[in-house]
């Protein structure tokens, strides 16, 4: 008699992981407006320090120095990057973007907006950020070697060395299944060029430039809004 083949062990991840990846992918902007919106209402609430957002700058200026040099080096569809600051984490765009968070928090001086920003993260770039790294193992033969150098987010003191950075960059044409970070490449034919060296046409191709628009109007929302509301309302100082 015949004995049955055993069974393999199901792979893939379970239904309910690529279920909050989607979902994940599908709030982030809504989230990001109710954020928004938590931040009037404690800007509202009390007036912040000049000092608080004089020390807010130590966070955000490396935030947005750290996302416009990643945004000026990521070669997306083109290459999988391991040059710049991908040689010493695999997320700067993320880890800029937390970098500018904390410091409006810090503004603000408020402990339910680091609250809600922290979990939001959580919530949101867990998902996303495993959901980019699946994608990327997938299509590049190279991308263990690189995780195995470069942590994820937390960055290393010193940069990481890729003496195979052609076979790091090889992979077959797919579609990056994220539409909003730039922090991962898609498959290129050629390995990586100029040495990480920052590209003003791919921080403008990127539109990077938003990052700082926003910070800017950030902190006049810290310096004017209140004195503007004052005109019509009373507000506590």
């Amino acid at each position: 008699m015949t004995q049955p083949m055993p069974t393999r062990p199901n792979l893939q991840p379970p239904d309910w992981i690529a279920r909050w990846q989607r979902v994940a992918r599908r709030i982030r902007v809504p989230l990001g407006f109710l954020a928004g919106a938590l931040y009037l209402f404690e800007l509202v609430r009390h007036a912040p320090h000049p000092a608080a957002i004089a020390w807010s700058l130590a966070l955000v200026l490396p935030g947005l120095g750290l996302r416009a040099y990643a945004a000026g080096t990521v070669k997306k569809n083109r290459e999988l990057t391991v040059t710049g600051p991908y040689a010493y984490t695999r997320n700067p765009l993320y880890l800029g973007s937390m970098l500018i968070a904390a410091g409006f928090a810090v503004a603000l001086q408020s402990w339910l907006v680091a609250l809600v920003l922290t979990l939001g993260f959580a919530v949101i770039y867990v998902p996303v950020i495993a959901s980019e790294e699946r994608f990327l193992r997938a299509n590049f033969s190279g991308f263990d070697d690189y995780c195995q150098r470069v942590p994820r987010l937390i960055p290393r003191l010193t940069p990481a060395s890729h003496p195979n950075d052609e076979d790091l960059s090889s992979g077959t044409p797919a579609s990056h299944p994220n539409d909003e970070d730039l922090s991962s490449g898609t498959p290129a034919s050629h390995p990586n060029d100029a040495g990480g060296s920052f590209s003003l046409s791919l921080y403008v191709q990127h539109r990077e430039y938003n990052a700082g628009m926003g910070a800017a109007l950030l902190y006049l929302s810290l310096l004017l809004l209140r004195p503007l509301l004052a005109a019509f309302v009373n507000l506590r100082q």
